[in-house]
This record gives structure tokens, C-alpha cells and sequence, in this order.
């Protein structure tokens, strides 16, 4: 079976103690910037009707980091570029939700990698990701939404079979499927 890469967080560190370089460093910025920047300017609706849901890229490039250098990056890109929503119309509620889904997709996927570093590891990182982030994110938006919104709860929880499990299913499927098709070419440049 193909592995997607050798190459883990440790293999990048340049101190006895397995800390962080400068060059591991330097990247994880790089991953924040580019997660910021899709974050920011690659978000629109994937879900017909249901145009207040929109989608962005920026898991595909925590799940990268994550992968590539280990649960701690993961989690770093999962919450520094979201902090940029605080200034914007998501605000306080809309970047909370976009960490929550994020983090809840990236640091089992990442720690499950970490394990085994395979093909499979990655694909059973994303599947336990997928899953374990579907669970969170809706129960998240049970008691986040109301807040962020204004709606009754049960206007909410009304939301989740046509709404809410269908548009974080297929945000949580693109991500993995496109993380799976640019990690090996990716952390093969990374290696460089």
C-alpha cells in the first residue's frame, strides 16, 4: 500500500529536545497566512438555498500542517487564522464555530496520522475526523447558533436534517478528499 509520507514533525526539528525550528516556525506562518487568506477571500455558499453556510479551504490547510508536522501545528492553523472573523461581520460567534469545526476535524485526524503514517493512517485519521467533527459541529450549533443568530433553539435543531448535517457532511468531504489528493505531493515539497 502507497504511504503519503515519511516525513513528521519531528524529522523537521532542529534541537535535541525535538522543539521547534525556525524552519518549522516559518511554515506554520506560511499554513496560518494561507488558511487566513482562504478563510477570508475563498468563502461562498456549496449548499443551494441555504446561502448563510459557506464554505472555505482553510481546514484542507490545517489538516495539511496537521499532517505534516504533527497534532500541535494542526491545532495552531485550526485557530490562528480564524481569530482574523473577530473584526469582521462573523464576529465573536462566527469565528468560535469556524475553530470549533476546524480543531474538531484536524487534531483527531492529525493525532490518528501521527500513529500510523501511512495511506491508511491518513485515510482513518480523516474518517475519525469526519466523524468525530460532524458530532461536534452540530452539537455546537444546538448552543451556539441561538446566541449567534437570535433564533429559538428549536428553530435550530429544526435545521439539522435539511440544513446543517448536509452542508458540514459535504464541507467535511471535500476537505478529506482534497487533502488526500495534495498531501504527498505537498509534504514531498515540504521535505525540501
Amino acid at each position: 500500500m502507497a504511504t503519503i509520507s515519511s516525513s513528521r514533525h519531528d524529522t523537521h526539528a532542529t534541537t535535541a529536545t525535538g522543539g521547534w525550528s525556525t524552519k518549522r516556525i516559518a511554515t506554520t506562518a506560511l499554513f496560518c497566512a494561507v488558511a487566513a487568506i482562504a478563510t477570508l477571500f475563498l468563502e461562498f455558499p456549496i449548499l443551494p438555498g441555504v446561502t448563510f453556510l459557506k464554505y472555505d479551504p482553510s481546514a484542507i490547510v490545517a489538516l495539511v500542517a496537521g499532517f505534516a508536522f504533527g497534532p500541535s501545528t494542526g491545532v495552531l492553523v485550526s485557530v490562528l487564522p480564524y481569530l482574523v472573523h473577530l473584526a469582521t461581520q462573523s464576529g465573536v460567534y462566527g469565528a468560535l464555530m469556524a475553530i470549533i469545526a476546524t480543531l474538531s476535524l484536524v487534531l483527531p485526524a492529525s493525532l490518528v496520522y501521527q500513529r500510523n503514517t501511512s495511506f491508511k493512517g491518513a485515510i482513518t485519521g480523516m474518517v475519525v475526523g469526519g466523524v468525530v467533527c460532524l458530532a461536534v459541529v452540530l452539537a455546537a450549533n444546538i448552543v451556539i447558533t441561538p446566541l449567534y443568530m437570535g433564533a429559538p433553539r428549536e428553530t435550530v435543531i429544526g435545521m439539522i436534517v435539511p440544513a446543517l448535517l448536509p452542508f458540514n457532511l459535504l464541507k467535511v468531504v471535500i476537505n478529506c478528499v482534497v487533502t488526500a489528493l495534495v498531501y504527498k505531493p505537498l509534504s514531498k515539497a515540504l521535505q525540501d
